[in-house]
């Protein structure tokens, strides 16, 4: 099994069965219900944020928050998927926290185009059903090629936002990709179809995970997987519809 989702790697689910079982071991209705107990944190968390942004007077926590709140939950995420053990505990934590990000980033763009939250959102939901139900009926297979594919992406992906973030510390920006030309609107497109397909990858690893018997405490785990890749997707999905929207 491989996904590219870095915090559903195979390992995480071969070291965990040699745990102790007595807990119980890992169920999809399980796996489902943590999925939603987290995502409900983070839409609570992140409805909160948005109010006290978009209030006539932000508060002074604003700009500390848009520049540096993003490293409270990647420590969080961090600490989860080394030590999964930890994941009923911290993964609730992350919710909120990412909550919070994701709620202040959403004010920002609501703010520009009114209604184009509400739109990622049905968007996000769209495709995680749509993705979901074509993988159950076998429209969809993830095979090592498609995995390796993906995965390969995705890193690329994360290393080169990440190399961006370091050269804007500089003061150097990349033209072109994170414009609203059609360049930076194709890149967005892509990035959207790869954050996408990494939860047919989620989908298929979290199954062989519960026919595996994890243990319990991996439910927290993959849900925590999961939300970490739909929160990915919706913020691209932000992303590509404000160049698109922009050109009007």
């Amino acid at each position: 099994m491989r996904t590219s989702n870095p915090t559903l790697s195979d390992h995480v689910f071969e070291k965990s069965r040699t745990g102790n079982a007595a807990d119980g071991v890992m169920t999809l209705n399980g796996t489902v219900l943590k999925t939603a107990i987290l995502t409900l944190l983070l839409v609570t968390a992140g409805a909160w944020s948005w109010g006290q942004v978009s209030a006539a007077n932000p508060p002074a926590w604003f700009g500390t928050a848009l520049k540096f709140g993003w490293l409270v939950p990647f420590a969080l995420a961090l600490i989860i998927a080394f030590v999964p053990k930890t994941a009923p505990m911290l993964a609730p934590v992350y919710a909120v926290t990412k909550g919070v990000i994701v709620g202040v980033i959403s004010a920002l763009f609501e703010a520009s185009f009114h209604g184009i939250v509400l739109t990622a959102v049905l968007l996000t939901c769209g495709i995680l059903f749509a993705l979901l139900a074509a993988y159950a009926t076998g429209i969809i297979k993830a095979t090592e090629n498609f995995k390796l594919g993906i995965f390969a992406a995705t890193m690329g992906i994360a290393i080169f936002y990440l190399a961006t973030w370091v050269l804007s510390m500089f003061g150097i920006q990349i033209p072109g990709l994170f414009g609203n030309g059609w360049v930076g609107i194709a890149f967005s497109g892509f990035v959207v179809v790869i954050a996408a397909l990494n939860l047919v990858l989620d989908f298929d690893f979290i199954e062989n995970g519960c026919a595996a018997g994890a243990p319990k405490h991996m439910e927290w785990y993959a849900a925590f997987g999961l939300l970490v890749t739909l929160v990915w997707l919706y913020l691209e999905i932000l992303r590509l519809l404000s160049k698109l929207r922009s050109r009007n």
